[in-house]
């Protein structure tokens, strides 16, 4: 079986280093094998979970809400339920970043055409005459 070094990981997943010995450091990385030396030896299995990780990070979930959801892992099926709702739980508030996200692109895509349209007329005077703009 392939094991990787923590640098070889850490490039893998465009993380650095201590990112990942600060995710061993707050017991994200219980699965973690180290060798006689103390080396971390990385097996596929612990990269496919640093990218569950990496990906509740990016929901905004909290470092200790992660550890939760990875001592449930460890505690086996008794957790399913848990490891559910949290993941539906973290899917409703993805998708409420989506909208809000949505909106912010609506907003970019007015002004990207406002500058257009004011470029291509040479003055941002052809939109002051039919309405007040928002802010350029």
């Amino acid at each position: 079986m392939k094991t990787y070094s923590i640098s070889e990981v850490a490039k893998k997943l465009n993380l650095t280093v201590y990112t990942l010995r600060y995710y061993d450091k707050e017991g994200l990385l219980p699965f973690v094998e180290r060798n006689p030396n103390g080396t971390r030896l990385f097996k596929e299995s612990d990269i496919d979970a640093l990218k569950i990780i990496e990906c509740l990070k990016s929901t905004g979930m909290p470092i200790k809400g992660i550890k939760t959801f990875i001592d449930w892992c460890s505690d086996g099926d008794d957790t399913l339920q848990q490891r559910y709702d949290m993941f539906m739980e973290r899917k409703a508030d993805v998708e409420a970043q989506m909208e809000e996200l949505k909106k912010t692109m609506a907003v970019i895509e007015h002004k990207c055409l406002y500058y257009k349209t004011a470029l291509e007329a040479g003055t941002e005077e052809i939109h002051k005459s039919n309405k007040i703009s928002m802010t350029q």
